[in-house]
């Protein structure tokens, strides 16, 4: 293939696609820019089909440090298993291709996408949608195209929408929506955004639905180039798993024993009784035919309870646990659920149960993070665990999987916008969220139960998030918006739009959808009703956990921030690290000290108190007057130096040490004694001249001679004449003649 490349200006921005260059064994390759961030797209379609009864796609995002001029960290000096970025990204990519390829292809679909180039203004991941679009078309690989991705952002102050915002102009949006889709209907959506109203949520849809069909018209474009260039697309045939029609009518012939059995408000139950009809319909092909139909008689059970499911729901308008179609399952709340953890929650809504911990640490334990992108790290971070009994499952138990790490950004994001600032709140603050029991719409249990166990630990977040997660079953013409899905209706209907906020507007949203016919009204209902639900299920929140915890718990550390002159900070360190590290150990707290001369103290009980008495009285300049109560470190001739703070020595000089004179300190003082002192000056080079107070008396002796009495002589015989010898007899000198 000649290399072909298509450049074009949309909104404001540049890009390029281009192919026939690079990864030319690959089914289909494109190298997609905007700006000068690359990445290069690969899509690999395995020549024979897989013995599956489901789609075999994977989706790789890859993160290089070169991208950005960096080494990879670790001793190994390569990258290694993906972050939560690209894990996020992959995701991002796969939910607009799957559902566009066709049913019953069973072909295994590789798509790579590998950034070449980060350039730290525009961002790789909206655009890897459209490099995976353009791959597929360009390698006649067989879907629903073209496809593309966007970013949504809206400017804070002029209220404008932005496609594809650069890293600078996201930092002052107060929306990141990110859409995909085609030219004529979204399929994927993620949203973060600062409490906007349903109605700006739904402008901005429509805004980024119209710039995905821009975006497709230009892959028209490109792809007509690469004809004019190479010839026809290439039409690659795949052989599809068909319905077999025989299979279909036998299977469908118990559709309405299919609708009595999935009809129970108990999970099991219903699984229980919708297997063994199952079982009851397969028994009734004989061996030779379950041979032989062996793929498409477990399609048809499948569709058998869909159908069965979403015709109970149109029909009767009743769902299969009996529930409304805008009804939420029965609540369970509980706040300060687990004894001296920071704080805890637990959220119940039907057989979804998730037990939420909130952990409180010192700033620098944010999480630091090592990507292509411009971003350091975060101090909020929310971890969301699925462990396979909270199912009825066996498993593995190990690191996360792709689907918990995209749950717990969800729930993450809902709860960042209003999380307190470092200044109000100077914690780093993480919430893990444990599924315990699962039946569908665990991200958004796990959205209000990190909300009370933000609460319980005392973390003034701005306003309470609770979630629900939203539903569609368009069936024989028919179209209705569920309120809280369950599993069944999640698995085997249209939609799953999860939509979090608190009373004053939208925090977080993600989107699946496999409809095409959604309209802005099937969306405005879908709104309404989530409204209605967020805040039903936001006053159960509230009757449990009624407001903030007005301090944090024993338990956890308290925080104290100082701030101190900057050329203290090498007095407060010591040298080596003795000074701080001798405060850490006496006091048991955790001392952390910023270039800026910004100080935070963690410790629990009066630990932190003590600890932040002792650098404030380390940076402590004494004024004339102040009187403190100080411990003799030397004496000299002169007097002795007591110090008044850590650190920090005065001279009280010997005429101050007593009422009357004083031959020798020593006769007044000892190293070590308490002494009283006031600060009588401190001179330019900080040298402090004290003053004692409540003077003892002078020794007698000294005072004797003060009234003019013999002076004493400081030796152990005085007060005896020369040549005295204490009454001994002493031989005479002889004196020598020149």
């Amino acid at each position: 293939m000649a290399k072909v490349t298509h450049e074009f200006d949309l909104y404001g921005k540049h890009y390029t696609l281009e192919t026939g260059e690079l990864a030319k064994q690959a089914t289909g390759e494109c190298l997609v820019k905007c700006g000068d961030s690359t990445v290069n797209v690969t899509v690999v379609v395995s020549k024979e089909r897989k013995d599956y009864d489901f789609f075999p796609l994977t989706v790789d995002f890859i993160e290089k440090m070169y991208a950005v001029g960096r080494i990879p960290g670790g001793y190994l000096k390569r990258e290694a298993r993906p972050s939560e970025k690209a894990t996020l990204t992959a995701r991002m990519i796969d939910r607009p291709l799957r559902p566009s390829f066709p049913d019953g292809f069973r072909n295994e679909v590789q798509v790579v996408a590998m950034p070449l180039v980060a350039d730290q203004v525009n961002t790789v991941d909206t655009i890897s949608i459209m490099g995976a679009s353009a791959a597929l078309t360009v390698g006649g690989v067989p879907f629903e195209g073209p496809l593309a991705g966007v970013r949504i952002g809206r400017d804070r102050d002029t209220k404008e929408f932005i496609v594809n915002p650069t890293y600078e102009e996201q930092d002052n949006s107060d929306l990141d929506l990110e859409l995909a889709g085609s030219a004529t209907y979204i399929s994927m959506l993620e949203a973060g955004a600062d409490e906007i109203s349903e109605e700006d949520m739904l402008a901005a849809m429509t805004f980024g639905q119209e710039a995905i069909a821009a975006f497709c018209e230009e892959q028209k474009k490109f792809f007509d180039k690469v004809i004019e260039a190479n010839g026809p697309l290439p039409v690659r045939e795949y052989e599809l798993d068909e319905p077999v029609a025989e299979v279909h009518d036998r299977v469908f012939a118990h559709m309405d024993e299919m609708k009595v059995a999935i009809k129970s408000a108990d999970k099991e139950t219903r699984e229980t009784q919708v297997a063994d009809l199952k079982e009851r319909i397969r028994a009734e092909f004989s061996e030779e035919e379950q041979d032989e139909w062996s793929r498409a008689i477990p399609v048809e059970l499948k569709q058998l309870e869909k159908h069965a499911m979403r015709q109970t729901v149109v029909e009767t308008g009743l769902r299969v646990d009996g529930r409304r179609p805008d009804e939420v399952r029965p609540l369970f709340v509980k706040g300060n659920y687990l004894p001296l953890v920071h704080g805890s929650g637990l959220f119940q809504r039907g057989q979804t149960q998730v037990l939420s911990i909130c952990t409180l640490g010192m700033l620098n334990e944010w999480q630091r993070l090592d990507t292509i992108e411009p971003i350091d790290g975060k101090r909020y971070m929310h971890h969301y665990n699925f462990p396979p009994f909270c199912t009825g499952e066996t498993g593995r138990m190990g690191s996360p999987k792709r689907r918990e790490i995209g749950h717990g950004a969800l729930a993450e994001r809902a709860l960042r916008p209003v999380i307190p600032s470092e200044d109000e709140f100077p914690y780093a603050i993480r919430v893990v969220s444990e599924v315990m029991e699962s039946n569908g719409s665990s991200s958004m249990a796990s959205t209000c139960g990190s909300t009370l166990a933000l609460m319980d630990a005392g973390v003034p977040i701005k306003r309470p998030v609770s979630g629900v997660a939203m539903g569609l079953i368009q069936e024989e013409g028919k179209t209705v918006v569920l309120t809280d899905i369950q599993g069944v209706e999640d698995f085997l209907g249209d939609m799953d739009f999860k939509v979090t906020g608190t009373t004053k507007g939208i925090t977080a949203m993600q989107m699946d959808n496999k409809a095409t016919g959604l309209t802005p009204e099937i969306f405005r209902q879908a709104f309404k009703q989530s409204h209605e639900g967020r805040m039903f299920i936001l006053d159960a929140m509230l009757d449990a956990v009624p407001a903030v915890r007005e301090e944090t718990k024993d338990s956890a550390p308290k925080i104290i921030t100082l701030h101190i002159p900057t050329d203290m900070i090498r007095d407060v360190i010591g040298a080596g690290g003795k000074v701080i590290r001798g405060i850490q150990d006496d006091t048991g707290a955790t001392i952390d000290i910023q270039e800026d001369g910004s100080v935070f103290i963690a410790g629990t009980g009066a630990a932190g108190q003590e600890a932040a008495d002792r650098i404030n009285a380390i940076v402590k300049v004494p004024e004339p007057g102040e009187q403190y109560t100080g411990r003799v470190v030397t004496i000299k001739d002169f007097g002795a130096f007591v110090e008044i703070l850590p650190g920090k020595d005065g001279l009280l000089h010997i005429s101050n040490v007593a009422k009357g004179r004083v031959d020798k300190v020593e006769d007044v003082l000892n190293v070590g004694d308490e002494v009283k002192v006031v600060v009588e000056s401190v001179d330019e080079k900080g040298k402090i001249s004290l003053d004692r107070l409540d003077k003892p008396e002078a020794p007698a002796k000294a005072k004797r001679d003060d009234e003019g009495g013999k002076r004493h002589s400081r030796h152990a015989n005085s007060g005896r004449r020369p040549g005295d010898n204490g009454g001994e007899k002493r031989t005479p000198r002889r004196h020598h003649e020149g």
